[in-house]
Parts: structure tokens; C-alpha cells; sequence
């Protein structure tokens, strides 16, 4: 993927050919050249037309069991203080518990001026170091949780999914421990059969609120799926059918033990007041640094 400059600095060179009187003498270099412009322009608008709009958060549990499922409370609760933080508003839309206060996994929708613009590059894998605290032996443990950040859709008409596409089921709602908490069927499943991407809401009361709202996000993975496979043509990478929620794939650590820092694999931003990250949400300098790398 080019810097914004240079692609700002090729748009208006290529415009600048196109207003010269022989620009249409070679028919096949101009179509290349308006072919290039339009590539461009979506690049340099990327996810900034949706930076300023909402976002939904969904974090899954890797590998690593109970400590996994743990660490993705952490997370949860990190983002929620940097939420509160920010004067943002959250509210969730699914969440997985485990008996032990933790999630398989959890989706939140956040509400705010430019939520999605500054936190979807908190997209990729996390991994924690520590003594665990379900291990008698109380042994170092490695745990990951993926962290997905989509944007949050008002319309849906930029991408059309066919119905033949979709495969959705419905379920009870359930509460903690996947207790079922409601007679009807309202919970919605919904599953993209090309791209293998699934959504599971339960927020709303009835079926068909959360058949919408599960709509909504599944477009929303589908746009940062689309954008991430174009990034990584751009610079020469093979599309990604997925990310593997394990070593080697993370893009910060957060270690307790022996040491304590949390560090951005991306930026090699690192903080040693631990503390600050996953209890008070404190995840400026990791937020801003990645920004600048846009």
C-alpha cells in the first residue's frame, strides 16, 4: 500500500495528463491511466469514509483455554475504560461466558465521533504472557485473543449480497454458562458461505431486529475483509483466507511475567506500566503511532 502522499501526488499527475489535448491519442494508455486513477482514488479514500462513523468489536479466544478466555475479559475491559475514556458509549450486541467471569468470545458495537477511524487498526491478534492463575503449578502461560474492528454500516447498499449467499439460523438467547434466558427463538446466526465469515446477535428483543443487525455487521467484516485483501495485493501478498489466533501472528503483547511491557510488534511502541494498558485503557501512544504509519 502507497503513503497518502504519494498517492495524493499521483492523482493529480494523472489528472493533469488527462486535461492535455493528446491524452486520447492512445486509447489503451488512457484507459490505463483512468483504470489507475479509479484504483487510486479507492485507495486514498480506503476506510477513511467510514473513519468517522462507529464501530463493532468482536474478540474471539485463541488458543490457551481458560487463560485465553480470560485474557479476552482483559480485553474487553481495557477497551471498555478506554471507551469511557474517550466519552464513547458501548453496548453489546453477543457475548460467550465461561464459568470462570471469562468469554469465548464477545461483540460490542461502540458508539462515538470517529470511533471506527481511530480504533480499526486494534484489528489482529493479542497475545499475553503470564503465571497462570488456573494452573496449580502456577506456571507461565501464553494465551491469544483476536480482536476484530469492523465498521458500523447506516446504509447497505455498497455491497449486495445475494440471498443464496446467506446461511442463517436461529436459537435461544443465552445468558451466562449458555443458559437459555428466552423461549423464542431470537438469537440469529448468520453465515456468509463464500468467505466462510459468520455473526451471532442476540442483543434485540425479537428475531427480526437481530436478523437485521446481524446483517449489518456481516457487511461490515465483508468491507474490512475486501480492504485488508486489498492492501495485501497491493503490496504484492497473497489474500488471506484467515487469521490464525496463534504465535507469530500477534501484533502486541502484553507480558506480566518475568518482566512486565506491553509491546506493538507493528510500531515497537513500548510501555512498561502495564497497569495503565489493561486497567485503565490507556492505549494512545499505541493508537496514535499506528495512525501515523497510514
Amino acid at each position: 500500500m502507497q503513503g497518502k502522499g504519494k498517492i495524493q501526488s499521483r492523482i493529480r499527475e494523472i489528472e493533469t495528463l488527462m486535461i492535455a489535448q493528446d491524452f486520447w491519442n492512445d486509447k489503451d494508455k488512457a484507459q490505463t491511466l483512468i483504470r489507475e486513477l479509479r484504483g487510486l482514488k479507492t485507495e486514498a479514500e480506503g476506510g477513511s469514509k467510514y473513519d468517522k462513523g462507529n464501530a463493532i468489536i468482536t474478540i474471539l479466544s485463541g488458543a490457551g483455554g481458560d487463560d485465553a478466555e480470560d485474557f479476552t475479559s482483559m480485553l474487553y475491559h481495557m477497551y471498555q475504560k478506554y471507551i469511557d475514556r474517550k466519552g464513547w458509549t458501548s453496548y453489546a450486541l453477543h457475548e460467550h461466558t465461561n464459568d470462570h467471569g471469562g468469554y469465548r468470545n464477545i461483540a460490542f458495537e461502540v458508539q462515538g465521533k470517529r470511533a471506527y477511524g481511530t480504533l480499526k487498526n486494534e484489528s489482529g491478534v493479542h497475545r499475553l504472557v503470564r503465571l497462570s492463575p488456573f494452573n496449580a503449578k502456577k506456571q507461565r502461560h501464553t494465551s491469544f485473543s483476536l480482536v476484530e474492528v469492523v465498521p458500523k454500516f447506516k446504509e447497505m447498499m455498497e455491497l449486495n449480497i445475494p440471498d443464496d449467499e446467506l446461511e442463517i439460523h436461529f436459537a435461544r438467547s443465552s445468558g451466562p454458562g449458555g443458559q437459555n434466558v428466552n423461549k423464542r427463538e431470537t438469537a440469529v446466526r448468520m453465515t456468509h458461505i463464500p468467505s466462510g465469515i459468520s455473526v451471532h446477535v442476540d442483543s434485540e428483543r425479537s428475531q427480526v431486529q437481530n436478523r437485521e443487525k446481524a446483517l449489518t455487521i456481516l457487511h461490515g467484516k465483508l468491507y474490512k475483509k475486501k480492504e485488508e485483501d486489498r492492501k495485501r495485493e497491493a503490496r504484492g501478498l497473497s489474500v488471506s483466507a484467515h487469521t490464525d489466533i496463534e504465535w507469530g501472528s500477534q501484533i502486541r503483547s502484553y507480558v506480566l511475567h518475568p518482566y512486565k511491557m506491553v509491546k506493538d510488534h507493528r510500531t515497537n511502541i513500548e510501555i512498561r506500566d502495564v497497569n495503565s494498558v489493561l486497567n485503565d485503557g490507556e492505549l494512545d501512544s499505541f493508537i496514535d503511532a499506528e495512525r501515523k504509519l497510514e
